[in-house]
Formats: C-alpha cells, sequence, structure tokens
C-alpha cells in the first residue's frame, strides 16, 4: 500500500514548479505593490507610525504565501489541463480579491495629514477622519491619491457656546479637533504658535540621559534637509511630541525659523 507520504511525494514532484512558478510571480506583485505602499504611502518612518508594516506582511502572507500553496494542492496530475486551468484562475482571482481589499485598507490607513494641536502634533489617516466631518476634507485628501501627507495647523476653537459645547462633546467620544477637516488650516498661520510651544533639544536630552546617540544621529539626519533660511544647527532645533493611533512614544524635531517639521524621533514627548 502506498502511503500518504508517497502520495504526497508524487504530487509535489508534479505540482511543485507550478507552485514555485506561482510563488515567483506572487513575489514579484507583492514587490510592486511594496514599491507604492512605501515609496508613497508609508515612506520611513510612517510604516511604523501608522502600522503599515505590519498591514503588508498581512497582504504578503495571503499572497505570497496561501497562493502558490493552493496551487500545491490543488495541481494534482489526475486531473485534465482544463480543470488545472479553472483552479489556477480560482486561485488568482482569490489572490487579486485579497490584494485589493488590502490595498484598500492601507490606502485608508496611511497617513493623509500631519495636525498641529496645541502642544503635540497628530498624524492623521483618512480611517481617523470624523465621518460626519469628512465632506470638509480638502480635495488634496484622498485615501489612494499618491499625493504627499501634508502638514496643517488647527483653527482657534469656535466662538460660540453651542460650538464649544459640541466640540467638547465630540473629543469626549474620541473625535479629537485634530479628525475634523473643517478645522484645519494653512499650517503657516500656526506657525507662531508651534514655536511659542516647541521645547528645545536640551530638554529632550534631560528626559532621556541615555538616548543621547540617537538623538544626535536624528537631529543630523534633519539637519541634511535645510531648506533656504533654516538653521543647520543641531541645538537650535525644537521638539514637540507626536501621537498616532499606534503609538504615542515620538517626537517631531521642529525647524525654529519655518517652524517645518525637519523629522521624527522615537522617544517619549510627554
Amino acid at each position: 500500500m502506498v502511503s500518504f507520504f508517497e502520495k504526497l511525494m508524487g504530487r509535489g514532484k508534479y505540482s511543485a514548479p507550478a507552485a514555485i512558478l506561482h510563488f515567483i510571480v506572487s513575489v514579484l506583485v507583492a514587490a510592486a505593490a511594496a514599491v507604492l505602499i512605501f515609496g508613497y504611502w508609508f515612506h520611513a518612518p510612517l510604516a511604523e507610525l501608522m502600522g503599515g508594516r505590519e498591514l503588508f506582511w498581512l497582504i504578503v502572507a495571503v499572497d505570497v504565501v496561501c497562493g502558490p500553496l493552493m496551487t500545491f494542492i490543488v495541481f494534482g496530475p489526475g486531473k485534465s489541463q482544463f480543470e488545472r486551468a479553472v483552479d489556477l484562475i480560482i486561485i488568482i482571482l482569490i489572490q487579486l480579491c485579497a490584494l485589493g481589499y488590502g490595498i484598500y485598507t492601507l490606502g485608508y490607513a496611511r497617513p493623509v495629514a500631519l495636525v498641529y494641536e496645541v502642544d503635540r502634533f497628530r498624524l492623521i489617516s483618512y480611517a481617523d477622519l470624523d465621518e460626519a466631518d469628512a465632506v470638509n476634507a480638502p480635495e488634496w485628501l484622498r485615501p489612494w491619491s499618491s499625493s504627499p501627507m501634508r502638514t496643517v495647523g488647527l483653527k482657534s476653537s469656535e466662538a460660540s457656546l453651542e460650538a464649544k459645547m459640541k466640540s467638547i462633546d465630540a473629543s469626549l467620544q474620541g473625535v479629537e479637533p485634530s479628525q475634523r477637516p473643517s478645522r484645519w488650516q494653512d499650517y503657516e498661520m500656526s506657525a507662531a504658535q508651534v514655536l511659542e510651544r516647541a521645547r528645545p533639544m536640551s530638554d529632550l536630552r534631560l528626559k532621556h540621559p541615555t538616548k543621547s546617540d540617537m538623538i544626535i544621529d536624528a537631529a543630523a539626519i534633519a539637519l541634511e534637509g535645510a531648506d533656504k533660511g533654516e538653521t543647520r544647527d543641531m541645538e537650535s532645533l525644537r521638539w514637540l511630541p507626536l501621537v498616532s493611533r499606534w503609538t504615542t512614544d515620538w517626537v517631531v524635531l521642529i525647524d525654529p525659523v519655518s517652524a517645518r517639521v525637519r523629522g521624527y524621533l522615537h522617544l517619549d514627548g510627554f
């Protein structure tokens, strides 16, 4: 009697080449998706800040592993060429649906705005937006657009008591002002307040005395991208805490002249 192992080996000799070819094609498709995801939507360090890496590897697990495995299982020697073609088409359709859903999810999870919020910055994805306020989103804010993330500020609180109470009620329900596009304004209009609130690098070193090398390295990288008129002095940089749905232990490095965000650092700013 032929053992199960022998049957499996016999099937493997026939189906392994097809599964290997399927695996190679799946890897190429995943690589193309990675260019979009990490080249446009989640460039460093946004993948870590917004969970893009975890979502991407989930897509890879489904497409690159499950697809070829299904091909290995169903591509048996006892089937006609037509039956194998039908099986392969079904598997590819399943993969494409999974890939499409994964990219759809990542499109909504990608960071679309970096919002200055009183004493911190908050990374906002399209999924973070208040549904009732999403109609006020600017034209450039689209989940699947290749437009880069933009930095914006917040308008002052509404003047009327009713409007203020609505804003407080929304915040108590977990919808922060930064999640409401109607409250956004050009970042330049908030620059003076950012510079007033931003803290010196010496404070960051005092908070994290054992992380001096990390702070120096991050500051050096931030200084490399100086625009005209911006500081090139490490000690002149400022910082504020950075939060997102995924994390609360980052800071942004801020130019003391333009208030532009120059870099990111994985350290708790609170």
